[in-house]
């Protein structure tokens, strides 16, 4: 048996092993011909260079490609955000793909005499046979951990029972025999040897290529808007393809910590016709988790997803089809404040000295913090932690990874045993972080989240940096066209000449999409989180060692209330709330079975 399958109306075919039945908000591609069933959850941008021509729909394009050079073959030649099946009725062979990058999502259950697969779990969880029981290493490292690690087995899942389909694989189901591997990869190349100007113009005709034909897809596009360099890229080059300003959306608040309201405003005047600042405030915080859980079939990972899943709520009844982000661009373009330290383990490796002296010296200057301070001797510490002898090593940061293990009770899973797995394709530290990011760490987690969100809605999502051909470029960029000067982005701030407002492209500082989540953890909601950890149902879960938990809430709250200047708790206790409310939500209710 395979399915594709989420809630709603479904259309299916049928074949001599099972079927394949797909639904949900944007109902996917589904076509038999020649023998074959197939079906396509997602986009082809360049369905013109495909088998079949772009007078076609993609499942059929899919079996064209497939009978002309196979199914990885048939993978490598798409351009496109998707989870793909394909059965092969002569060969007896059930093919699974999901694009380079994972935007869409692609889960699957195997037992002997069984097998299926869907774009979300709850489709598989409502299968006879599926166990109930959660995978007990991955919600320990969710409930304890940071939310870079939680998804460091890209093939795990929460359910124990439930797998997931890796970025850039494809799965073969031939029989008894099923096989998973990779159809493609990034690794070491030369670097690009031609100058920053010559560079920043393939750049900006990449962007431009991508942003173009995730257009091409959409009826009536929404931008998410910033205050950063990603988004207003993103934005700004659908503006210079059209020749018409956009509309776009942004999430506001009311505390200033994390608003970029200031710094939007001069680049609305400029290219965007309609601007929707939608207010992240009013909200019961503890019902819109719920609301989030049950959705996603899953805990959030960070809480910069709840103002998003408000947002789409927000503009999802306005007629827009597809929203459009700068996800993937800091990943790209060492946007993160994280980089700056491997591109110091890259200066000192290839004996810049003088640049590495220079580079920590205006790193101190642009992006000093009264908590995270920026000065020679923080820098080597950050190195001597973080920036293993071996060309490339990158270190797990173990401080971040186990600072609140002792919430977690060894007795339901000792994190203590948790090794995260650290790739190194490069010689780079800077090239291996960032590919850590896209396929183990920051990137799984949000692209997951933006889908959830957007399915819910029922809209669909674009993100034009993770286009796979801009991605092999600028994994060949040198580290100072990316980092210079202690500024970051330098190639796309160079592409972005003529394109983007200045106040936008030399804008220095970096706000982050984030959310005020330690002012959520404040006030009333703290008084439910307190309940909810007294509840016998909390303690008897057995996760969570609550006098810990309880003494990080106060903790968190004093921080907060008495403006202190040091890290509070507010990503722990949003893990924390969504672990909870995910297992009251999902885990303890059981699903309404369908038939096998």
């Amino acid at each position: 048996m395979a399915r594709l399958m989420a809630t709603g109306n479904a259309n299916s075919c049928s074949f001599s092993q099972g079927s394949f039945a797909v639904a949900g908000a944007g109902v996917p591609a589904i076509a038999q011909d020649s023998g074959c069933v197939a079906v396509v959850d997602g986009v082809f941008y360049n369905a013109s260079e495909l088998a079949a021509g772009a007078g076609y729909g993609p499942a059929h394009q899919l079996i064209a490609t497939y009978q002309q050079v196979g199914f990885a073959d048939a993978l490598r030649g798409i351009n496109g955000d998707f989870a793909v099946a394909l059965f092969d009725e002569q060969t007896d062979t059930l093919w699974l793909g999901r694009d380079r990058i994972g935007v869409r999502p692609l889960y699957y259950h195997a037992q002997a005499d069984a097998f299926a697969f869907a774009s979300q779990p709850q489709a598989l969880r409502s299968l006879p046979g599926v166990s109930r029981h959660v995978n007990r290493r991955y919600v320990a490292v969710f409930a304890g951990s940071h939310y870079r690690y939680i998804d460091n087995a890209p093939d795990e899942t929460p359910f124990a029972d439930i797998r997931q389909l890796p970025a850039a694989s494809y799965l073969q189901l031939k029989g008894q025999m099923l096989l998973v591997r990779s159809y493609w990869s990034l690794g070491e190349q030369p670097e690009w040897t031609e100058n920053e100007a010559v560079l920043a113009e393939r750049c900006r005709e990449l962007l431009f290529d991508a942003v173009a034909s995730r257009l091409k897809a959409a009826r009536k596009p929404v931008f998410t808007l910033s205050g950063g360099m990603d988004s207003s890229s993103v934005l700004a080059c659908a503006v210079q393809l059209t020749g018409e300003r956009q509309e776009a959306v942004s999430s506001v608040y009311a505390d200033k910590t994390y608003d970029e309201s200031d710094d939007i405003r001069g680049f609305v005047a400029e290219k965007v016709r309609r601007w929707q600042p939608i207010p992240i405030d009013g909200f019961d915080l503890f019902d819109v988790v719920r609301q989030m859980v049950r959705a996603h079939d899953e805990p959030v990972a960070t809480a910069t997803w709840l103002s998003h899943f408000l947002l789409t709520k927000s503009i999802a009844e306005q007629g827009y089809d597809v929203v459009f982000g700068g996800l993937g661009g800091d990943e790209l373009n060492a946007g993160e404040y994280e980089y700056f330290v491997f591109n110091f383990a890259d200066l000192r490796h290839r004996g810049l000295h003088a640049d590495f002296e220079h580079e920590i010296a205006t790193w101190a200057k642009h992006h000093d913090h009264p908590i995270y301070r920026k000065h020679r001797d923080a820098a080597m510490a950050h190195l001597g932690r973080l920036a293993g002898d071996a060309a490339g090593e990158v270190l797990v940061d173990r401080e971040r990874l186990s600072r609140y293990y002792p919430a977690v009770k060894t007795a339901y899973h000792d994190l203590r045993n948790f090794q995260p797995i650290l790739d190194h394709p490069f010689s780079s530290w800077l090239k291996n972080r960032t590919y850590q990011d896209i396929f183990r760490e920051t990137a799984p987690c949000c692209l997951r989240a933006e889908d959830r969100n957007c399915e819910a809605a029922g809209l669909g999502h674009a993100d034009p940096f993770f286009d796979y051909r801009l991605v092999e470029f600028m994994f060949r960029v040198p580290g100072a066209m990316k980092i210079r000067d202690g500024v970051t982005k330098r190639l796309l701030r160079e592409a972005m000449k003529g394109i983007l407002p200045e106040e936008t492209r030399t804008r220095i500082k970096k706000t982050g999409w984030n959310a005020p989540a330690h002012i959520w953890f404040n006030g009333p909601a703290v008084e439910q989180l307190l309940d909810l950890v007294h509840s016998r149902v909390f303690r008897e879960r057995g996760i969570y060692d609550a006098a810990e938990v309880i003494r990080l809430i106060e903790e968190h709250r004093s921080i907060v209330s008495d403006s202190v200047a040091q890290d509070n708790h507010m990503m722990f206790l949003w893990q924390l709330l969504n672990v909870e409310l995910w297992f009251q939500e999902v885990v303890d209710r059981v699903p309404e079975l369908v038939a096998a």
